[in-house]
């Protein structure tokens, strides 16, 4: 992987807190992953605004009453299904 040298200005109580946690050697690397997490934080945050209001309750009756509640009907109906499978037949 290709390098880009980038010269940034940091309070000196962030870098003294950086070098805390990462040694005054990993200084470069901690900053590299924070970026890279931000970035893909950044990113999540706006694809998940770009794709608010994408499911209607026309096309999704099952999650009217809230997706937490339609959860729990499925999780019930797989354990009633599984105890049944489980029971012996007769």
């Amino acid at each position: 992987m290709t390098h880009k040298r980038a010269h940034i200005v940091i309070p000196e109580d962030l870098a003294a807190e950086i070098d805390e946690v990462a040694g005054k050697r990993g200084r470069s690397q901690f900053l590299i992953e924070s970026a890279r997490r931000e970035i893909s934080r950044q990113r999540m945050i706006r694809a998940i605004a770009q794709a608010s209001g994408a499911w209607k309750d026309r096309d999704h009756p099952e999650l009217r009453r809230g997706a937490d509640r339609h959860v729990a009907s499925l999780r019930r109906d797989a354990e009633r299904r599984l105890d049944a499978s489980r029971s012996p037949r007769k």
